[in-house]
């Protein structure tokens, strides 16, 4: 899927674009299981509006933004396991982080017609830091993506300085980082942009008629450890690719409450 100038620029600029990683069936295949997964959630009362809240854009604005999005998607549908490993998956991380790729963790982000909320511009980092900083995502799109549906924005190179303050945890100072600061990284259906989780990221508001349909996947080295007890969950550290050299750590230790 990639060669060796692709893995240089991954190096160099902290994200790839790698075209036509999934084919349309298999795109169709996982828009069907998005809108089964909305749908439970609505029957469950299970879906919330998650779009940012801060000072990034007016609050009049804000009110009327929504998102849609859900951790864990593989729990969900099959067709997310699929997709977490992937051959074609797979031949690019291989080429970016190394033979021994885990996944973290994975999740959907939805943004509606004419309202779909925006991300500020952000490190990843903050959420789940990392020994050795090989934590990347990988942005599958399950919709044609462009300025005008609110595709994802990156700041080349920006993975170099190291992780940065944020505001609460959740995005830069948007003055100083706006989302027009950005790349714009135009997309098709079964495209997939990866990117480094120091990597400056963030995406406008969707303003057009159309859905834009992301599940964003997270990898990491397998030798790579969190630096701190954030965002652990059952599943984190599946095998993706090649093999675990630590044998003591191959699963995050829960402590499982007693009842009262």
């Amino acid at each position: 899927m990639i060669d060796h100038a692709d893995v240089q620029f991954y190096k160099q600029n902290g994200y790839l674009l790698v075209r036509g990683v999934f084919n349309q069936v298999e795109v169709l295949e996982m828009r069907e299981a998005v809108e089964k997964i909305v749908q439970r959630a609505a029957d469950a009362q299970m879906d919330q509006n998650h779009a940012w809240q801060g000072d990034f854009l007016p609050s009049e604005q804000l009110k009327k933004l929504v998102l849609k999005g859900f951790h864990d998607v593989h729990y969900h549908d099959a067709a997310f396991t699929r997709a977490v490993v992937h051959p074609n998956m797979t031949a690019v991380l291989n080429g970016i982080i190394g033979p021994n790729v885990q996944l973290h963790h994975s999740k959907m982000l939805v943004k509606p017609p004419a309202n779909g909320a925006a991300f500020p511009m952000h490190q990843d980092y903050p959420y789940f830091p990392h020994r050795d900083h090989s934590m990347l995502a990988a942005s599958v799109h399950l919709d044609d993506a462009d300025l005008e549906n609110g595709c994802l924005c990156v700041i080349p190179g920006s993975h170099l300085q190291g992780p940065l303050p944020h505001v609460g945890k959740h995005y830069l100072n948007h003055k100083e980082h706006p989302i027009s600061s950005g790349t714009p990284c135009p997309a098709k259906a079964g495209d997939v942009l990866f990117f480094n989780y120091l990597t400056i990221h963030g995406s406008d508001v969707n303003r057009s008629e159309r859905t834009r349909r992301n599940v964003l996947l997270q990898y990491r080295d397998a030798a790579d450890v969190p630096t701190e007890n954030v965002h652990f969950d059952w599943g984190m550290g599946l095998m993706v690719s090649g093999e675990n050299r630590d044998f003591k750590n191959v699963k995050p230790k829960f402590q499982i409450a007693e009842t009262k």
